[in-house]
């Protein structure tokens, strides 16, 4: 094997057996993964589940308490600065300087990875062009959008070119617009072969950046694949849906979709039917109950996997 191959058959991530403690809680259960090159790889589960301590460790923000993890062959045991100089940040909260103009906030960024001068001007002025906030380089940062912030976030986080950027929560807060304008700027930097982690709670961010994701709970990974399989295996093609704030006639739904073959999940106000080929919505046990079909969704595959209603 030639140094070429060599370097290509390093996986970005590889987690075996990994754990993270906090005193007596148990954040992560000895969990395996493996992130491949030039995806996005998602993160999904309710608050606790263990992602962002993942994260963290991914990060090399947080030690690991036991198994191994490597980003890019390097332990992170052993080798955080290495790491940490080749891999992009993108926090949930945002801790740009509001006081610094856009341009200079992504200059001194570059400095903390001993990139500056003309170099550091040139690659704050690329970073601006791609992700098209070029016109706002001498804005003060307290003067952009949401969108817009959430757009310098990330290109701070690919100042020093890496090969690996992380994202936590990327869209959080976020108008519908700003959303997609995020989006559109992650697929292009999928589209130059960067490779992406990212945790989410939106299920339709998720269905639409990642290429494979993993949905953990309580520590443990419950499920790993493409969306698109894990909606056929974990929820199937179509989902029958009952919404009542009538609390007997969700049970009488409830108990005509569970006699017609159905698996049912049931939050408060909603009995989502599973397995069901066909249904009369007009049964009189349906009639009161607002029944309709729909096609089945990564958050039904949530809400099979963790049990849990998603107005958590």
């Amino acid at each position: 094997m030639d140094g070429a191959e060599a370097v290509d058959s390093v996986k970005p991530v590889v987690a075996r057996g990994l754990i993270k403690t906090f005193g007596d809680l148990v954040a992560v259960r000895g969990i395996d993964f493996e992130v491949r090159h030039g995806e996005c790889f998602g993160f999904l589960g309710p608050n606790g589940a263990g992602k962002t301590s993942t994260m963290r460790m991914i990060a090399c923000a947080s030690p690991v308490t036991a198994g191994t993890l490597s980003v890019n062959g390097l332990p992170v045991q052993t080798q955080p600065q290495r790491i940490k100089a080749n891999i992009g940040i993108v926090p949930q909260g945002d801790n740009l300087d509001d006081e610094l103009s856009v341009v200079d906030n992504l200059r001194l960024y570059a400095g903390y990875f001993g990139i500056r001068g003309p170099d550091a001007m040139s690659r704050a002025v690329s970073a601006l062009e791609l992700f098209q906030l070029a016109d706002r380089a001498r804005s003060r940062v307290d003067e952009l959008s949401g969108g817009m912030k959430r757009r310098l976030l990330i290109a701070r986080g690919l100042i020093n070119d890496p090969a690996i950027i992380v994202l936590d929560e990327p869209t959080t807060g976020l108008d519908p617009q700003a959303r997609h304008l995020v989006w559109r700027t992650l697929r292009r930097l999928k589209d130059r072969g960067v490779t992406m982690l990212l945790t989410t709670h939106y299920m339709d961010e998720a269905a639409e950046l990642c290429d494979r994701l993993i949905v953990m709970h309580e520590g443990r990974i419950l499920a790993e694949g493409a969306p698109a399989e894990l909606i056929r295996s974990v929820a199937g093609e179509t989902v029958v849906e009952a919404q009542s704030m009538d609390e007997d006639a969700l049970t009488r739904a409830a108990n005509y979709l569970r006699e017609s073959g159905a698996e049912t999940e049931q939050t408060p106000d909603t009995v989502h039917a599973f397995g069901l080929s066909g249904i009369d919505l007009q049964a009189p046990a349906l009639r009161d109950a607002h029944a309709r079909t729909r096609p089945a969704n990564l958050e039904d595959v949530f809400l099979r996997l963790t049990g849990r209603g998603l107005d958590e």
